[in-house]
C-alpha cells in the first residue's frame, strides 16, 4: 500500500480530510473569485457574488484535483471531494425533513439524484461510502447558502468531478461529437447552476446556456491548444485534424503552419456560431441575471476575436482579449438581448 493510500484509508476511519484535499481545496477557493468571470463577481449584489465564488471555488477545487495534484492522487481526492458534496446534500435533505419542509421543485433531492440528495457520481472507491457527517472541506461547506437558498440540485456539481475524472483517462477526442459531450460535463454544469442562484432555471433557459457554456469551454481550449499539447492533451477532434491534415506533433511546433491555422480557424467559427445560438438567452433575462450571463456572451465573444486577431496562431502565444473588448461586448450584449 503506498503511503497516499494510507494517509487516505487514515482519513476515512477518523473522519477528516486528507491533508491533499485540504491544501488544494483552500487555494482554489481563494484564487476563484479573481480569476473566474470577473465582471459577474466585482460589480452583481453580494448575495449573488457570495453563491457565485462559492460554486466558482468548488470547480476550481475540481480542476485542480484533476490538474495540479500528483497523478497518483488525483482520483483518490476527486472521490474524497464527492463524498463531502454527498455529504452535504445528505445535511441539507435532513435540514429540510426537520423542518417540515419536501425539496424544491428541481432542488436538493430532485429526481435528478440519487438518495438523500446525492447526484449521480462516479465515485466509488471509499469516500463515497463514506459516513453521514457533516462535510469536511471549507469549499463544501461554503456552498450551503447557494445550495439550500437557490435549491440547486447535486447533479451538475457530480457531472463536473465527472469530467475531471475523464481527464485522467482520456486526452483525445476522436469527433466533434465527443467533445461536445465531455463540454456536457465540463462546461454546461456551471450554466445551470448559475440560472439556479438567479432563479431563472427553465428547460428554455438551460438549453440556450449549454450552447453558450459549450462554446466558452470550446474557446478556452483553442486558445490554449499549446498548453494542451504540452500537458499530454489535445482537443482538436481527430477528425478535424485529419480533414485539415494536421498531425500532433503540428501542435508542438513554435507557430501555427498554414494548415493548422485553418484547422483553428474552423474551430473558431464553429464556436461562434455556438456562442451566437445561444446568446438570445439575455433578452429573457433581466437586472442582475442579464448582466452576469451578458458578461459571460461577451467574454466568449472577445475571446474568439482574439483567436482571430492573432491570425489563428494560437501556437506562438495564447491569444487574450483586451479588457476594453470585453466591456463593449458586454455592452453590446446587455443592450441587444443576444
Amino acid at each position: 500500500m503506498t503511503p497516499d493510500a494510507t494517509r487516505a484509508d487514515e482519513c476515512r476511519a477518523t473522519g477528516a480530510a486528507s491533508a491533499s484535499a485540504t491544501a488544494i481545496t483552500a487555494q482554489a477557493g481563494a484564487k476563484a473569485p479573481a480569476e473566474n468571470f470577473p465582471v459577474a463577481l466585482r460589480f452583481l449584489p453580494r448575495g449573488y457574488r457570495g453563491h457565485l465564488a462559492a460554486v466558482y471555488g468548488f470547480a476550481r477545487s475540481a480542476d485542480d484535483m484533476g490538474d495540479e495534484a500528483a497523478a497518483r492522487e488525483r482520483l483518490d481526492l476527486l472521490d474524497e471531494l464527492e463524498a463531502d458534496l454527498n455529504r452535504l446534500y445528505r445535511m441539507v435533505s435532513r435540514a429540510g425533513t426537520a423542518g417540515s419542509r419536501g425539496p424544491s421543485q428541481g432542488g436538493p433531492g430532485s429526481a435528478n439524484e440519487g438518495p438523500g440528495g446525492e447526484g449521480t457520481g462516479s465515485g466509488g472507491t471509499g469516500y463515497a461510502d463514506a459516513d453521514g457527517g457533516p462535510p469536511r472541506l471549507a469549499v463544501v461547506r461554503a456552498l450551503a447558502p447557494a445550495v439550500v437558498t437557490c435549491a440547486i440540485p447535486a447533479q451538475p456539481f457530480h457531472d463536473l468531478i465527472a469530467a475531471n475524472r475523464q481527464d485522467q483517462v482520456v486526452s483525445r477526442y476522436p469527433t466533434y461529437g465527443d467533445l461536445l459531450e465531455y463540454c456536457r460535463l465540463s462546461a454546461n454544469p456551471v450554466g445551470r447552476i448559475v440560472l439556479h442562484i438567479f432563479g431563472a432555471a427553465t428547460p428554455e433557459r438551460e438549453a440556450l446556456s449549454d450552447q453558450v457554456c459549450t462554446a466558452l469551454q470550446l474557446a478556452e481550449h483553442w486558445q490554449d491548444v499549446a498548453e494542451d499539447q504540452r500537458a499530454g492533451r489535445i482537443y482538436l477532434p481527430q477528425e478535424d485534424m485529419d480533414r485539415f491534415g494536421c498531425a500532433e506533433r503540428d501542435l508542438a511546433a513554435p507557430y501555427a503552419a498554414p494548415k493548422v491555422r485553418a484547422l483553428i480557424a474552423f474551430e473558431r467559427q464553429r464556436a461562434r456560431d455556438l456562442l451566437d445560438a445561444g446568446a438570445p438567452i439575455v433578452g429573457t433575462l433581466r437586472g442582475a441575471a442579464r448582466a452576469a450571463v451578458a458578461g459571460y456572451v461577451a467574454g466568449g465573444r472577445a475571446a474568439l476575436a482574439a483567436i482571430a486577431a492573432s491570425g489563428h496562431d494560437v501556437l506562438r502565444a495564447t491569444p487574450r482579449p483586451a479588457k476594453a473588448r470585453v466591456a463593449a461586448e458586454l455592452v453590446r450584449a446587455y443592450a441587444t438581448g443576444r
